[in-house]
């Protein structure tokens, strides 16, 4: 099965799955073994939303689960391949939604948790302080210069433990030196602090004796980069200060993982969930068609397709579910209205427990489409390892 093809454009669909077109994927019913009965097939594939608590929101993953009905529910590597897709929905420079389906939420929750705090990136780390006269304490100024975004590919970068030197393969050195004066206009120079104004130094530490950092060579020569390094951002407020205040100061950024400070997280989050879906349970036709078409109705000004519409001529028009994409505010019109007597025998709310819509939102350092190989690339060689301590 082919793996996505790493790259900062697209993300790529995997498997012998996408080839076949999204209607056909959506015919198709993943989850249940071979077997069950077509209401046994319905707890095991589907989340029943309720008007008041979700039910059947379990998964039967064990192989066991229906041994009394004498069914196998083993996993199954040809249907995992023959079922397992990616369909990319929307990507934007630092924003990727894209669907997954065929696999165990406990999959999908393991790839947003190493998203979170396991694919390395590059923060700071150590500040030494020159000069602080602004109203803002050292440690907390130091604080905020971590938590920036800093616009380096940490692949380029190696590894620093606790007791390796700081050389240009595994420490990259920004200085920050701002004066707040009053110009002859009366107003003021400098009175707010950005990370545009932290500068790199490619030679390595000004101050060597202090940091004991030093640098053999350019690092931008070592480390095969066209540009300087910077802030992702360069409008983030660092401090705010008033004439005669003076910050001076060398910061230190080194590669990590989100798992041991936030501020190497990749992501300014990860998350995903269940694909939604409605369904009618038998015909609606006349008054109760036009009455929940009306009620689920598109307000003025909202730019997603109605959830239902009539379809047929005369007496044989009946209502039919049109897209429940994009429709959760209905959606939820419609699951309050599936708890009342009159509705519960026609409507229901669902959410299939193997289908996924997931979205990354990068902090700006890597592309989304990377994260996610990245994280793909984590959690292969956390098997690999498993297998390896199994040997």
């Amino acid at each position: 099965m082919a793996r996505p093809k790493k790259g900062d454009g697209e993300i790529a669909s995997t498997g012998k799955r996408q080839k076949k077109s999204r209607s056909e994927a959506e015919n198709q019913t993943l989850a249940a073994p071979d077997g069950l009965s077509e209401r046994m097939q319905q707890r095991h594939n589907y989340v029943t939303c309720g008007a008041d608590v979700n039910v059947h929101t379990g998964t039967m993953t064990s192989a066991h689960a229906y041994m009394s009905l004498d069914v196998d529910n083993s996993w199954s590597f040809d249907h995992f391949a023959r079922n397992f897709s990616i369909n990319l929905n929307e990507q934007k420079a630092d924003e990727i939604e894209f669907d997954v389906q065929g696999v165990d939420p406990a999959i999908m929750n393991c790839l947003r948790r190493i998203l979170i705090s396991e694919v390395p990136t590059v923060a700071i780390e150590h500040v030494f302080i020159l000069d602080n006269t602004s109203i803002i304490a050292d440690g907390m100024f130091a604080h905020r210069l971590g938590l920036i975004p800093i616009n380096l590919d940490p692949r380029k970068l190696d590894w620093r433990d606790a007791n390796s030197p700081a050389t240009e393969r595994n420490t990259v050195v920004l200085k920050l030196h701002v004066d707040c004066t009053r110009k002859a206009d009366g107003s003021i120079n400098h009175e707010k602090v950005l990370s545009q104004d932290l500068q790199y130094l490619s030679g390595g530490s000004e101050i060597p004796e202090e940091t004991q950092c030093t640098f053999s060579e350019d690092q931008r020569e070592a480390l095969g980069l066209t540009e300087d390094i910077a802030a992702v951002l360069p409008d983030i407020l660092l401090a705010k200060m008033r004439p005669g205040q003076s910050i001076e100061l060398e910061a230190h950024c080194t590669k990590g993982i989100g798992a041991e400070h936030a501020k190497w997280s990749p992501v300014a989050t990860a998350w995903y969930r269940l694909e939604p879906e409605m369904v009618l349970l038998k015909d609606v036709e006349g008054e109760k068609a036009e009455e929940l078409l009306e009620l689920c109705r598109p307000q003025e000004g909202e730019v997603q397709p109605p959830l239902f519409r009539l379809e047929g001529e005369g007496r044989d028009k009946k209502l039919a579910v049109v897209k429940t994409r994009g429709n959760e505010h209905h959606l939820e019109k419609v699951r309050r209205l599936s708890g009342e007597p009159e509705w519960e025998d026609i409507l229901r709310v669902r959410k299939h427990k193997e289908r996924f819509i997931f979205t990354i939102q990068s902090t700006g350092q890597l592309p989304p489409p990377v994260l996610f190989t990245e994280a793909i690339d984590v959690l292969e060689a956390k098997c690999d390892k498993l297998l390896e301590n199994l040997q």
